[in-house]
């Protein structure tokens, strides 16, 4: 299988693996949206930071996701602001939706070339009641002066190119990028501002002592006052109680061929990206050289490309029954760290070690504020001036059956889809 993303990226910086002992400031661990986002805005500061990278640089989360620039977390506002109460519950959502704004304002303020598109994010309804709960969703973010408009049958029809929907909402603040250049852009920068980023140097050990945490690695060791945990979806047993508050669920998309021009016209014509309201929700854009890009859930461990992609081909024959026939070039999945609460968090573990997590499939825009939080807390910022909680890690009971726990879930919410579909 090969990603859409890694065939058409813009170049990767050069980075070497860690081989020898240093010292830093800041150690960051992953080498994704938050942990680049972090990285930057330290360096911005002055703040000397090192990032640890396991992999190759965009072989997670963040060079494999769909793409999609989407303000907000899962919650509505109102509801947010119950779970928190007016004041930090007015800050959060403030602090959400402001995702996009960020992720656009980096991307001009470091030239990075990533094919951003700033043109919204649409949520076609799928059924009557989905529109209800989308014309809920809309006033309130309409309330906070958001640019939101709800959308009618036609409208919809118009702007995604297809007929299976009633209605939907709009939401301009919105946009895509392609997440792997928008990414190496990220490194880019940090490089250009002294960080230090190493790749291929996974983290092995953590320890702490005399004021300072050593993150030993499998060729050297970074040591410095601050460490931030920054792994999301492929947070491991470094830190036991981190890895146990999320669980990883796999996601996976597909990639057309090139889209003729007389039915490239006529999908997206705007360039928005979708994302509807099925319980396995499936999200969709057009790619920069006019591929249609599906996602959708994935499978867990090792399956032929049919087999996963049964599912994508399906929909995009549902939703685009104009493009029956089209070849699929392009196969890649990655993973999506989900929350008890369907929120991302930051968390304090120790003195001086942070971590950010959980952005349950919103995690281009979330993540780079996520990044942006934690250096503002290691630069001293009191917690309740954050705009967002500081809290410890609640662990997932269970969490060694999660696994089976989202396997039987995913068939129960394909069944209620299913069905739905057929009553429809």
């Amino acid at each position: 299988m090969q990603s859409l993303w890694g065939a058409t990226a813009t170049p990767a910086p050069t980075l070497p693996e860690l081989r020898t002992s240093v010292r830093a400031q800041v150690v960051i661990i992953g080498a994704g949206y938050t942990g680049l986002s972090a990285a930057l805005h330290l360096c911005e500061s002055g703040v000397d930071a090192v990032v640890l990278e396991a992999a190759e640089l965009g072989a997670g989360g963040s060079g494999l996701n769909g793409g999609q620039v989407i303000p907000g977390v899962k919650h509505d506002p109102d509801t947010l602001e119950r779970m928190f109460g007016p004041v930090l519950g007015a800050q959060l959502v403030q602090t959400v939706a402001g995702g996009p704004d960020l992720v656009f304002e980096l991307i001009q303020k470091y030239q990075i070339d990533c094919h951003a598109t700033r043109s919204g994010w649409i949520q076609p309804a799928t059924s009557d009641a989905s529109l209800l709960s989308i014309v809920a969703r809309m006033e309130q973010w309409r309330r906070r002066g958001a640019p939101v408009e709800l959308l009618d049958r036609g409208q919809v029809t118009r702007l995604i190119g297809s007929e299976r929907y009633g209605g939907g909402w709009l939401d301009r603040r919105g946009g895509t990028v392609q997440p792997r250049s928008y990414l190496f852009g990220l490194a880019h920068a940090v490089q250009r501002l002294g960080g230090r980023i190493f790749s291929r140097s996974a983290a092995t050990r953590l320890e702490s002592g005399g004021g300072q945490w050593r993150v030993h690695t499998t060729g050297g060791q970074v040591s410095a006052a601050v460490a931030v945990l920054a792994t999301n979806a492929y947070t491991d047993a470094l830190v036991d109680a981190l890895r146990t508050s999320v669980v990883a669920v796999p996601s996976f998309q597909v990639a057309t061929e090139p889209l003729p021009q007389a039915l490239r016209d006529g999908i997206l014509p705007q360039q928005q990206a979708a994302s509807d309201t099925w319980r396995l929700l499936r999200y969709y854009r057009l790619s920069p050289d006019g591929r249609l890009v599906m996602g959708s859930r994935g499978f867990f461990g090792h399956a032929p490309v049919a087999t996963v992609a049964r599912h994508h081909y399906r929909a995009v024959q549902e939703i685009f029954p104009q493009l029956r026939g089209l070849r699929y070039e392009y196969h890649w999945g990655g993973m999506v760290a989900m929350t008890r609460d369907h929120l991302p968090h930051l968390h304090e573990l120790a003195p001086g070690l942070l971590a950010g997590l959980g952005y349950n499939g919103r995690g281009v825009a979330m993540a780079t504020v996520m990044g942006r939080l934690l250096a503002r807390r290691i630069q001293g910022v009191p917690a309740e001036e954050l705009g967002f909680p500081v809290t410890a890690p609640q662990p997932i009971r269970l969490h060694r059956f999660s696994q089976i726990g989202v396997r039987l879930a995913i068939g129960y919410l394909q069944l209620r889809d299913w069905w739905a579909r057929t009553v429809a």
